[in-house]
């Protein structure tokens, strides 16, 4: 393993569960290479097992979450080459991650970077974030959820003229677009992010865990199928010793202390 692989990607695990992963190469404005890509399934795939991980929050740097894929790994590449790489499999890794995530986004998030920031279950922007999908200056399209993702955050029309564009969509407008869930100074971008994982992490893991995985496979289901899911998934959670606390501590005016059981 080269030295660049071995820093590319940081991992630190908090005393309050929340677990912060940060990319970490300025010089290419944290471009997408494979070494990113492989360090961060290694990351998520290892804090989806970590009982004491309750929450993750995803950074780039104060000036750049990231710029995109880097360009110089597939400018001559092959259909079965890029085929051959199943990149989707690194992809899964986030995408199935149990335990919430936030992005932390300064600075640009764009092609890659922008479906990076759109396989986090919450987004805290930065002022002087723009995202973007810009693959069709290429030549290309987004090829790691940036068409199906995005049309489903923001509809037809704005998805159509962002991708078919390749326009930079600046923070605020994210935020009118539902692009993002918050839009905060610069300088507390990832305070902020820390902030809000922190509260989820103090909350009963279960339902958490149950709340995130019937939001996202219910979106793509028929509405009295999902319903169903929500029920079955409400109904289970009367089986956990949270569910008790919980209940017990509100009836007694105190705070919960929940143990994920």
């Amino acid at each position: 393993m080269n030295h660049e692989s071995e820093s590319v990607v940081s991992l630190e695990v908090r005393e309050d569960g929340v677990a912060v992963v940060r990319i970490n190469r300025p010089e290419a404005k944290n471009a997408l290479n494979s070494a990113v890509r492989e360090q961060l399934a290694e990351h998520f795939r290892a804090l989806a097992r970590d009982q004491q991980v309750r929450a993750i929050v995803l950074t780039g740097g104060d000036k750049c979450f990231v710029a995109g894929a880097d360009i110089r790994e597939f400018a001559e590449a092959r259909p079965i080459e890029m085929y051959l790489r199943h990149t989707e499999l690194l992809w899964e890794a986030i995408a199935r991650c149990p335990k919430p995530v936030i992005a932390a986004v300064n600075g640009f998030a764009l092609g890659g970077g922008c479906e990076l920031a759109m396989h986090c279950d919450i987004i805290v922007a930065g002022e002087s974030a723009r995202f973007g999908q810009p693959e069709v200056k290429l030549g290309l399209m987004p090829g790691a959820g940036g068409t199906q993702r995005l049309i489903r955050a923001v509809g037809k029309f704005q998805a159509m003229r962002i991708a078919l564009t390749g326009c930079l969509v600046p923070a605020p407008q994210a935020l009118a677009l539902g692009m993002v869930s918050e839009v905060v100074d610069d300088e507390v971008t990832l305070a902020r992010a820390l902030e809000i994982a922190s509260e989820i992490a103090s909350l009963p893991p279960l339902a958490v865990a149950q709340i995130k995985e019937v939001m996202l496979a219910g979106a793509d289901l028929p509405l009295e199928s999902a319903l169903v899911l929500e029920r079955k998934a409400f109904q289970l959670l009367f089986d956990s010793r949270d569910q008790k606390e919980g209940a017990r501590a509100f009836l007694e005016k105190r705070k919960a202390i929940f143990s994920g059981e």
